[in-house]
């Protein structure tokens, strides 16, 4: 895949190991001219945040975008990392920076919102929801509107349930784990912890690739 495809794709992006490759054989030549090894590094911090180490795993991507200015705006992983750290304004600013590559992403918008709501307060987030452009994977409109306070959750799920097949256990993964997130945020632990716990269940990892790994690490946060 060329990189230049890998600046279309989505936060989740269905394939999201597609992505790291992308972005590894990027910075893989990048290291040739810097004399250091970023390669290894975003390979550690992947290994790092998905084994819970996530102060190694922030650390780690952040000097993957240091070593690799270029490749920083890519790295939305670092974001969903420095959010886990409690880095919530450097979060902001991660998310701020995906959108200039990456502008349809729901997920994008909704991370930055959750890194508001923690620094601020969840009516700063909703004034501050950065707008996106079409994202037609199912169910990222209902999910964007959630966020922006013009859908319920119920209806969130419900934009997923209609739906067969493979289609439907990957609308009904993401359905829960932005609703799960989305009830954290505004104050409703009980609502995050039922659906965040759904979403981390074995039988999505396939259908949420790199985000079930997230919320996997949310569930052992709680």
């Amino acid at each position: 895949m060329e990189w230049s495809v890998a600046l279309e794709l989505h936060m989740t992006h269905y394939m999201p190991w597609v992505v790291f490759a992308c972005v590894v054989s990027f910075i893989g030549c990048q290291s040739i001219e810097a004399g250091q090894d970023p390669r290894s590094i975003l390979d550690r911090a992947v290994d790092d945040f998905s084994s819970g180490r996530l102060t190694d795993a922030a650390a780690g991507f952040d000097e993957v975008a240091a070593l690799v200015p270029s490749v920083a705006p890519q790295l939305w992983q670092r974001g969903i990392a420095l959010y886990y750290v409690g880095r919530f304004e450097d979060c902001r600013r991660m998310f701020e920076s995906h959108r200039t590559v990456n502008p349809n992403d729901v997920e994008n918008a909704a991370w930055h919102f959750l890194c508001v709501a923690r620094s601020e307060s969840p009516s700063a987030a909703r004034m501050a929801l950065l707008p996106v452009g079409p994202d037609g994977r199912a169910p990222m409109t209902e999910i964007y509107q959630m966020f922006e306070g013009s859908l319920t959750p119920a209806e969130v799920l419900t934009a997923g349930e209609g739906l067969m097949g493979g289609a439907r256990d990957r609308a009904m993964f993401y359905a829960h784990l932005y609703v799960g997130l989305y009830y954290e945020a505004v104050g409703n632990e009980a609502g995050a912890r039922e659906h965040i716990l759904v979403a981390s269940a074995a039988e999505y990892a396939r259908s949420g690739g790199y985000m079930h790994t997230v919320a996997k690490v949310h569930v052992s946060q709680f």
